[in-house]
């Protein structure tokens, strides 16, 4: 199957959305894991699960907590009770104040709270400085300004500073592996471009990795996992890895869910840890890649954020994927022969 639908979708999205409604406050408290006597609201946080489906080791879980993807409470927007006491919020817009992704709630009901928190932004930079942090009580607000798009987390989980940033950053990274840094030239040309049309189908991608943060060490230590193999069994996966790679392929890589079972690469060419945790979260969650083989443009942020690469991506069991990619958009059939 070839996946060529955000191809197409750049010839096609211009013009303007519609406009912004006026700006609401964020006035929330503190959340809490049991009934608020307040509101009687329950609290139901994502990031804790009390099923896992592996063992702890040395106090880490070995696999990720049992967890249905896609997005949460969709209903909610900034009025509702049960939306300001989540823990942490993250939100992607554009510098004209225009929502792109929501953790929580409808994109849509938000336009006006996107609009205050641009209109922070705005302000602080026309007196010449940018702002990075902003607390309010016991919430920490983050911004992470990337030219025309804006990251922002809100927090009361008493992470620090240097991991909600970090957590922005990888949230930007998933978001160019998916679109590639040359989206920037869309704004270039129309002020109040709607990139919403092309990240269509994504919640499941961005909710993610957003999930990964409470459990999977390799996103604030930029390193990936790998998966404990017998010595003999990994050096024979790794010599008919570098067979396909000596064809032409850039990196072929064999995962078990988040987890390195092999990796070659073309000579002198490198696949950031980054790149790998956010090119195998877009895989997992995307439940597309699982019902055939496929053929998807993709970007990697650190290896080269203008550009497309091809990945070639077949489940080989319900855990085991293989990965080929390639700079050759015609090159599916010559990989699906291996």
């Amino acid at each position: 199957m070839v996946n060529a639908s955000r191809e197409a979708a750049w010839k096609e999205m211009e013009g303007d959305g519609p406009g912004s409604p006026s700006s609401s406050g964020y006035a929330g408290e503190r959340g809490s894991s049991g009934v608020s006597s307040a509101s009687g609201i329950e609290e139901i946080e994502d990031e804790q699960s009390s099923e896992r489906d592996g063992d702890l080791v040395n106090g880490i879980s070995d696999s990720q907590p049992a967890w249905v993807p896609g997005k949460r409470h969709v209903n909610e927007d900034d009025a509702s009770m049960s939306w300001r006491k989540r823990k942490k919020h993250f939100f992607i817009l554009s510098h004209s104040g225009k929502p792109i992704y929501s953790r929580y709630g409808d994109e849509h009901k938000l336009a006006g709270f996107s609009a205050t928190l641009q209109a922070i932004i705005s302000f602080v930079e026309n007196g010449g400085d940018r702002v990075k942090l902003v607390r309010a009580g016991k919430h920490q607000v983050v911004f992470l300004v990337k030219g025309p798009i804006y990251l922002v987390c809100i927090s009361c989980t008493e992470e620090p500073y240097e991991s909600l940033r970090g957590q922005l950053e990888l949230l930007y990274g998933q978001m160019i592996l998916i679109l590639t840094k040359s989206v920037d030239r869309c704004f270039e040309k129309n002020s109040k471009f709607d990139m919403t049309p092309l990240l269509g189908g994504t919640d499941a991608v961005f909710s993610s990795l957003i999930h990964s943060f409470s459990w999977n060490p390799a996103t604030f230590l930029h390193a990936y996992t790998c998966l404990p193999l017998a010595y003999p069994t990994r050096q024979a996966a790794g010599a008919i890895l570098q067979d396909v790679a000596d064809s032409g392929v850039l990196f072929a890589i064999l995962m078990c869910k988040h987890k390195v079972v092999s990796l070659v690469g073309a000579q002198k060419a490198s696949l950031h840890p980054d790149d790998m945790l956010l090119l195998s979260n877009f895989v997992m969650s995307s439940e597309s890649f699982r019902t055939s083989e496929s053929f998807s443009p993709i970007c990697l942020p650190k290896y080269n954020p203008m550009a497309f690469l091809y990945a070639y991506v077949q489940y080989l069991d319900v855990n085991t994927y293989l990965m080929l990619l390639t700079a050759n958009s015609d090159a599916f059939f010559h990989l699906k022969d291996w």
